[in-house]
C-alpha cells in the first residue's frame, strides 16, 4: 500500500501553527483535535513539527516557563518528510530507524497530509486481515 492510500481514507487534514506559537496555545490543538503533532509553518513552508514529546522535552528544560515560549525553539526542525508514491514498507522502516511519529507527506514542495505511526500500524494490520482472508477461502475451497 502507498501513503496516497492511506492519505484518501484517513483524509488530508493537516493541523498547522505559526513557529511564534506559544508552547501553551500549541497544547490546545494538540488537546482538542487529539492528535500527536502538529507541522509547524512559516507561510507555505514547513518549518518544523511539533508534538507532545516536545512538550515535555520543553518542560523538562525550562520549566514552566518553556509555556510562554515560541514552538520554534522546541520543535523538530530536521523534518522528515514522506511522498505519496512511497509504500508502507519504506515509512515503517524509516518512522522506526529515526525514531519518529509523524510524517508530513509533500508533494513537490506542496504539503498534502501528515501519517502517523498509527496509520501505518492500522494499514498493516487491515493487510494482514485481507491476506488471512484470502489463505482461508483458498484453503476452504
Amino acid at each position: 500500500m502507498f501513503v496516497a492510500e492511506i492519505l484518501k481514507t484517513k483524509g488530508n487534514a493537516v493541523f498547522a501553527i505559526a513557529p511564534e506559537t506559544t508552547v501553551s496555545d500549541a497544547c490546545q490543538p494538540l488537546d482538542e483535535k487529539g492528535v500527536g503533532a502538529l507541522v509547524v509553518c512559516d507561510g507555505d513552508l514547513v518549518a518544523g513539527v511539533f508534538s507532545e514529546r516536545d512538550v515535555v522535552r520543553a518542560l523538562a528544560i525550562d520549566g514552566a516557563a518553556a509555556l510562554a515560549r515560541p514552538v520554534a525553539d522546541y520543535m523538530t526542525a530536521k523534518v522528515i518528510f514522506a511522498e505519496p508514491r512511497e509504500e508502507m514498507s519504506a515509512l515503517m522502516a524509516r518512522m522506526t530507524d529515526r525514531r519518529i511519529r509523524h510524517l508530513p507527506v509533500l508533494e513537490g514542495q506542496r504539503l498534502i497530509g501528515v501519517v502517523s505511526i498509527g496509520d501505518v500500524v492500522k494499514c498493516q494490520i487491515a493487510e494482514h486481515a485481507q491476506e488471512a482472508d484470502s489463505l482461508r477461502s483458498y484453503i476452504a475451497g
